[in-house]
């Protein structure tokens, strides 16, 4: 799933899991732009890709933390990457994922 359907060694290369690039995701389409001291705020634009090894010891995960297990990161990606992995898949790649 890693390296197939689940299009993570797309950005997650070996052997450190990172391009050491920065990619938009374009996941401001699941998320309502907000005000922060009248200024408008949108989950939006370019990050930096994480390095994967040792995933399991380092939550929260993304940029911002707002992804609180593997899972919920599996299903975000799933949905941003439009990537329709089924259940088995998802457990699959979080198994491989602690592994790292």
């Amino acid at each position: 799933v890693f390296f197939g359907k689940g299009q993570c060694a797309f950005c997650h290369t070996a052997p450190y899991f990172t391009d050491n690039l920065m990619h938009d995701l374009h996941a401001e389409r699941f998320y309502k732009q907000r005000l922060v001291n009248g200024m408008a705020m949108a989950a939006d634009g370019p990050i930096k890709t994480f390095p994967l090894r040792g995933i399991k010891e380092s939550p929260p995960y993304m940029h911002d933390g707002r992804l609180l297990t593997l899972e919920d990161t599996v299903e975000f990606f799933n949905l941003v990457l439009e990537t329709k992995l089924s259940e088995k898949e998802k457990q699959d790649l979080v198994v491989y994922l602690r592994a790292l």
